[in-house]
């Protein structure tokens, strides 16, 4: 049995030494972020649609910062962090859904689309320049400012998972 133990240890021992030298750290959150990369910097998103809700750049930059912050081990920098995110928020709108017998509107969509500028300094092949957009539903017999706060919050937080799973999930 001690033979056999012996055999155990020295495959055991460089297979936990190969495991530990791996240069990818994964999260619960799902995150693969460089070991190098230490700092993530949000510059804020100047809200650039032609319809335009007065906190929503605010709140969609926070948002975003929140997301790195208690998501990752990263520490946010005003700018130039090791990812770097930019850019602005590029559409809001309120188009009408699921049309009626009547050609009534039974449900409208606010949609929210954003322009993302992405740089990671540790692995440039990460980095991306594209467009996000999500949307929420409601019944058009709702008038859009009572139900706005809510909806602008769902799909905010929508877009920030959308754009934190293209920056650091490499799904």
């Amino acid at each position: 049995m001690l033979l056999s133990s012996c055999k155990l240890h020295r495959w055991l021992a460089p297979a936990l030494v190969l495991l530990a030298s791996c240069s990818i750290k994964y999260s619960f959150s799902g995150a693969s972020i460089s070991p190098e990369s230490k700092t993530f910097s949000v510059q804020f998103f100047p809200n650039m649609a032609p319809l335009v809700n007065p906190t929503l750049s605010s709140n969609f930059t926070e948002a975003l910062k929140m997301k790195f912050l208690t998501s990752t081990r990263l520490t946010e920098t005003d700018s130039d962090g090791d990812l770097a995110f930019e850019g602005e928020i590029t559409g809001y709108a309120v188009m009408p859904q699921a049309i009626t017998a009547n050609e009534v509107a039974a449900q409208n969509r606010l949609t929210i689309s954003v322009h993302v500028k992405f740089t990671n300094l540790q692995d440039p092949d990460q980095s991306f320049d594209k467009a996000f957009s999500q949307y929420e539903d409601y019944d058009s017999q709702r008038n859009l400012a009572e139900v706005e706060g809510e909806l602008v919050d769902e799909i905010v937080k929508k877009l920030v998972e959308d754009i934190f799973n293209a920056a650091v999930a490499n799904w």
